[in-house]
């Protein structure tokens, strides 16, 4: 399906916000304490706080330039606020009030006049009317004065990249790392959000895109600062439906408590902190209104320095289970009683909140796993609960990659029993939350599970246990595999997981994602919307693009399917058929390139080749030589709506892989060179020496004569995909020469929208003119 990755809006429908529209404020602070705001009203919003150390700050944030939404969906930059007026009603609790000295303060960043960078710090109290905790606060930009009491000095309204308000606890100490006596709880309403003068008002994009058929997932740790509102907006307009899969994180629910200069993940006082309990009671109602259902999301990961030690997996040496992310994550282990029950406790109140907003209860389980090491490959079997629950001293595995005994295997069978046990006590915790009504999901992630390096590692993570129906559904993800073009292993995996776990097709849904580095977006995204459309063609209904920032970020664009009620949408661009006469020996075949030739002064020239790869142009009338294979030119010529679809012709001069027409052999062209990884090549053909021939791209390769030799071996271990693609069941080694023989087509379609043919002049013998045009398909 095609997609497109949008830059920037460039004429797309838009509409117009007010200026510091409430959904579009952002919320940052510093660990551990945690924040979140949501929008209360089309002109309100509120701010819910907790803090745990003196020096600890919020800041509610408003950007000039949106960094966060789609470029579809942003809205226009402008750093200008001269003679605009922002007014809000304010009330707060549990924050350091409007009066005092650290009070609210609005840091604005910008330039001054002279463009220098530099930061204003304008009191709010000054310029409020009523009580320290309520009151009415007016800010015109063009007369705001930085400092803490008036007269100050003036801020230049006309370059302003951000402003913030601060928010800070009682006993609040300037970059003080020492502990609270107690948390403290606080919060921050502002109403009647109002902005007015000569730029009150942003546009905005607008465009609401048709639905397509995907669904996406997101992520509480990626969008924690961001209002609800504003995501489930992006979300409806991006053209997603249906589900939404959220996992609520592993670094921001869960509520703590201090112990010997740390803080540590807690039930006391409730499971979920408040901000986070806050956040997603209006991420549902938000979802719900927009007719989406949530798929709660729920791993074994838990930021590492807020997890308590008894509770990690550990290697054989105690080396803790952690990710290699920055700061890491823990992995939580299956055998300890009171990590296992937390996750209960704390699935139990996500499935609160979605029945407090009346939707159906869906939760997925995800990526549950016994960690191995990267590097050492040591699996994490030997935490204290863990080796008694293999019975004391279980066997010792090192590394994962060498060969394992009997007792080693039996271990790791013992583990995957384990795992298997803990995610379905955790699926039926929910499911009693839930009062029965309720669907479990388990999502699996192939790459680390089946690690060809590690055969044995799925007898721990990949537990028959699991097998259907253990779970109502089964998601699966790749993308390690997926953006590495490992096409062979994806799809052996697919096949091993059906044999092994046997969930139906029709009880499968398909994670295609997802894109860490923003360099990377132009070839990953072009393999994950592939995959999605392959997933598809399997036959899997449910298909969720993997993550929504990253969509955002990138400016991932899907584009709905054609309608069939729609005669030209539902046209194809290329039928797959021949031309359907012998071309004459009179037929011609003209390859052109693009070349810009600039002569200088002195008379030299400057060459510039404009095209990568020729274009043929061909002239095939003069082959016709009956009035029934004029019948038939008209025929096929009506039946391919003019230029309006392509077909194949073969070229006369050209159409086989080996010299221009010798029969094929499998080492004829080279495709590629392995690397460990990659299956997929693509069909080439080389003219001209080394070491710049040049390129052609087959896209057309003529069904049944294509051959592949693998370093220098003939193999039928292959398929062949649409558009010239050859797809090894196995990856190549580095550096081993991938070669293939072929016949192909050349894709064409009528250069013009007429064909002018004359009964006297066929009559006299006048060959018809029919010019056929190559067509360059996108690959």
């Amino acid at each position: 399906m095609a997609y497109w990755l949008c830059a920037a809006r460039h004429g797309q429908e838009h509409d117009h916000i007010q200026r510091f529209d409430p959904r579009f404020w952002t919320v940052n602070f510093p660990r551990p304490m945690m924040a979140s705001v949501v929008t209360t009203a089309p002109d309100a919003l509120r701010l819910t706080c907790e803090f745990h150390h003196a020096g600890e700050l919020a800041g509610l944030i408003w950007e000039s330039e949106d960094r966060l939404d789609h470029p579809l969906h942003s809205y226009a930059t402008d750093r200008d606020y001269s003679h605009t007026v922002l007014s809000f009603q304010w009330r707060s609790g549990g924050i350091i009030p409007l009066d005092a000295v650290n009070g609210p303060t609005l840091t604005i960043e910008g330039r001054d006049a002279g463009g220098v960078a530099r930061s204003w710090y304008v009191r709010l109290w000054n310029y409020a009317e009523g009580s320290p905790e309520d009151a009415l606060v007016t800010l015109p930009f063009s007369a705001l004065q930085s400092g803490f009491a008036l007269p100050g000095e003036p801020v230049h309204p006309a370059d302003i990249d951000r402003m913030f308000i601060s928010l800070v606890p009682p006993g609040y100490v300037p970059g003080s790392a020492d502990p609270l006596a107690q948390r403290a709880d606080g919060w921050v309403e502002l109403s009647a959000i109002s902005c007015d003068g000569a730029r009150a008002m942003l546009e905005i994009g607008e465009s609401m895109l048709p639905e397509h058929g995907e669904q996406i997932a997101t992520a509480y740790d990626d969008c924690f600062n961001q209002t609800p509102a504003r995501l489930i907006r992006q979300i409806r307009q991006l053209g997603y439906r249906g589900r939404v899969v959220h996992y609520v994180g592993m670094s921001h629910y869960f509520r703590l408590e201090p112990l010997g200069g740390g803080h540590y993940v807690s039930l006391a006082g409730g499971v979920l902190n408040d901000a986070c309990a806050a956040w997603h009671r209006a991420f549902a109602e938000e979802a719900q209104a927009a007719g989406f259902e949530i798929i709660w999301s729920l791993s074994y990961e838990l930021f590492d320095a807020h997890c308590w030690n008894d509770w990690k997996q550990r290697a054989y040496d105690g080396a803790p289970a952690q990710t290699g992310w920055e700061p890491p994550s823990a992995l939580l282990s299956p055998a300890h009683a009171g990590a296992m029950g937390y996750l209960r406790q704390v699935a139990s109140a996500f499935v609160q909140i979605a029945q407090d907003a009346d939707m159906p209860v869906r939760f997925q389980i995800g990526e549950p796993w016994w960690w191995v090491t990267p590097g050492s490959f040591a699996p994490c079997l030997y935490d204290d609960a863990a080796r008694a629950a293999f019975g004391g001293d279980p066997p010792v595995i090192a590394d994962m990659r060498a060969p394992l005994d009997e007792g080693q295997k039996a271990l790791l069978d013992q583990a995957g029993a384990l795992l298997s046990a803990s995610t379905a006590a955790l699926s039926q915790a929910v499911r009693d939350a839930a009062g029965g009504e309720a669907e479990v999901l388990l999502l699996a992630f192939t790459p680390t599970i089946l690690d060809g390096q590690m055969p044995e590692i799925e007898r721990a993570n990949l537990p028959t246990g699991w097998a259907w129906p253990a779970f109502d559904r089964l998601q699966l993800e790749d993308y390690d595999w997926l953006t590495a073009g490992a096409d062979a292993r994806r799809r052996a995996a697919y096949a091993h997981v059906d044999a092994r776990l046997g969930y139906p097709i029709d009880r499968q849904d398909y994670f295609a994602g997802f894109v860490l580095n923003a360099e990377d977006a132009p070839a990953y995204w072009a393999r994950i919307d592939a995959a999605l459309d392959e997933a598809r063609s399997r036959g899997v209904s449910q298909r969720f693009v993997w993550a929504l920032p990253q969509v955002a970020r990138d400016g991932y664009t899907r584009l709905a399917p054609p309608q069939p009620d729609q005669i030209e949408d539902n046209m194809q661009n290329f039928d797959d058929v021949p031309y359907p006469l012998t071309l004459g020996t009179d037929a011609s075949a003209s390859p052109e390139f693009s070349t810009s030739v600039l002569v200088t002064a002195s008379g030299h020239e400057r060459r510039t080749a404009q095209w990568a790869d020729a274009r043929l142009r061909f002239d095939v009338g003069p082959g016709i030589r009956s009035e029934r294979e004029l019948a038939t030119l008209l025929g096929f010529f009506r039946a391919r709506h003019g230029p309006a679809r392509g077909f194949r012709l073969t070229d006369p001069f050209d159409f086989s892989s080996n010299g221009t027409t010798g029969a094929p052999t499998p080492a004829d062209q080279l495709l590629g060179l392995g690397d460990g990884e990659t299956t997929r090549f693509a069909l080439v053909k080389r003219y001209g020496e080394e070491p710049e021939p040049q390129v052609r791209r087959i896209t057309r390769p003529r069904s049944g004569t294509v051959g592949v030799s693998v370093g220098g071996q003939e193999t039928a271990g292959f398929t062949l995909d649409p558009l010239g693609f050859v797809v090894l069941d196995e990856a190549p080694q580095a550096e081993v020469e991938v070669r293939a023989g072929f016949l192909f087509d050349v894709p064409v379609r009528f250069a013009e929208d007429r064909l002018a043919i004359s009964a006297a002049g066929f009559a006299a013998g006048q060959a018809p003119s029919v010019p056929l045009i190559q067509i360059r398909e996108a690959v």
